[in-house]
């Protein structure tokens, strides 16, 4: 048991890389809705007024893609020249091919040397969960994604009349005995008009989107930064380029636990960079909703064509109730881990990933996000023998 400071960020859906990573996610949607065995590897660059896609998509879809692109802006909130970028004046570059053939026929069942459906890659993945917050998340990554999401809600509901849509969120939990205390420091960032007064924004910000969100967690010694620098009124694409798969922290547990380096955004659930990630998450969530550890870290790992994973491990990092050996072969018995099973179990293929873009892929216990189902803890005691 120790004491210590961990701090996690979260960005706006305004963020140019997060323009990018919904962009690129709104193009796969729309495949997935029109043909669900769409193959897409999309990425999207943008600059001041220039967004650019590129990749590969083998699919039966009828595409436009600067209308999807400029869609996605106009409802981020990107229409005034003056945010950096405009949906209706930018400039749209496209450049797409058909997927490899080559990496096709491993990942199509009844192709290649092995009939069930392989991963659409080789590498490792990681899921993460522990018993800081209800939604089985660290706190740090959880709070940090409250603020920017409600950095977003008072700038579209009108609220702050004067935001933009570019805006970041920082949060240091202090730890006492392994355990959140309390919040030791915030920092908000978010683009503004010019003629806003840094005093007028302060008071705005802390007490429309601090205070509803971690007002109980703060004392009179945590630390509030509001737009550090004094001023951010040149933000989105103007001031920073933007690429998919950038924010792959943010997107997932804030720096807690270990990450594999495989992006989301912009791939069909076939790779399993995406796939097996929710799936690792579905595994380590309900591993700890079923209280056989407070903290759980599954990786799972492929090769490229393959259907069986090539190693499953389970990590409790000391809090587990049962060995982790008897816990990796529960999550091998129970949960998928086969490509063409976690498709199926998880309904993956369905136009649901455009709203994963911003505010991350776990901790949402919203429908779509199948993952977060805790829909095991009955078996998951019954056969650990704490039932």
């Amino acid at each position: 048991m120790k004491n210590y400071l961990f701090t996690s960020e979260s960005v706006t859906e305004g963020h140019p890389d997060k323009i990018c990573d919904q962009i690129s996610d709104a193009i796969l949607d729309e495949c997935l809705k029109q043909d669900p065995q769409s193959r897409v590897g999309i990425e999207t660059c943008t600059k001041t007024g220039m967004i650019l896609t590129a990749g590969e998509i083998t699919t039966q879809a009828n595409l436009n893609i600067p209308k999807i692109v400029r869609k996605t802006l106009k409802e981020i909130g990107y229409t005034k020249s003056s945010y950096g970028i405009e949906y209706k004046t930018c400039a749209v570059m496209v450049q797409v091919e058909e997927q490899s053939p080559d990496i096709s026929q491993g990942v199509t069942a009844g192709e290649g040397e092995y009939k069930e459906q392989g991963a659409g890659d080789q590498g490792m993945m990681f899921g993460y969960a522990c018993n800081e917050t209800k939604e089985l998340m660290p706190l740090p990554i959880q709070l940090a994604h409250e603020l920017t999401k409600k950095l977003a809600s008072v700038r579209k509901n009108r609220e702050i009349l004067y935001l933009g849509p570019d805006g970041k969120s920082q949060v240091t939990i202090e730890y006492e005995n392994d355990k959140p205390k309390r919040i030791e420091t915030i920092v908000i960032s978010s683009q503004h008009a010019e003629e806003i007064s840094q005093e007028t924004l302060k008071k705005d910000i802390l007490g429309k989107v601090i205070n509803p969100i971690c007002e109980n967690l703060m004392d009179e010694n945590t630390k509030i930064y509001i737009n550090p620098t004094g001023k951010f009124v040149r933000g989105g694409p103007h001031a920073d380029t933007g690429l998919t798969g950038r924010k792959i922290i943010v997107d997932t547990y804030g720096g807690v636990g270990r990450h594999g380096g495989g992006a989301f955004s912009g791939k069909d659930p076939t790779k399993v960079d995406r796939s097996a990630a929710y799936a690792a998450r579905y595994i380590a969530k309900n591993i700890v909703a079923a209280e056989l550890a407070d903290k759980c870290e599954i990786q799972l790992a492929y090769a490229i064509g393959i259907a069986e994973p090539v190693s499953i491990n389970v990590e409790t990092f000391g809090t587990g109730k049962i060995s982790e050996e008897l816990l990796s072969k529960l999550a091998k018995k129970h949960f998928p881990t086969k490509p063409q099973d976690i498709l199926e179990q998880l309904n993956l293929k369905r136009p649901i990933y455009r709203k994963t873009a911003s505010y991350g892929h776990f901790g949402r216990n919203e429908e779509d996000f199948t993952w977060e189902k805790t829909d095991k803890i009955e078996i998951l005691k019954r056969e650990a023998g704490l039932n």
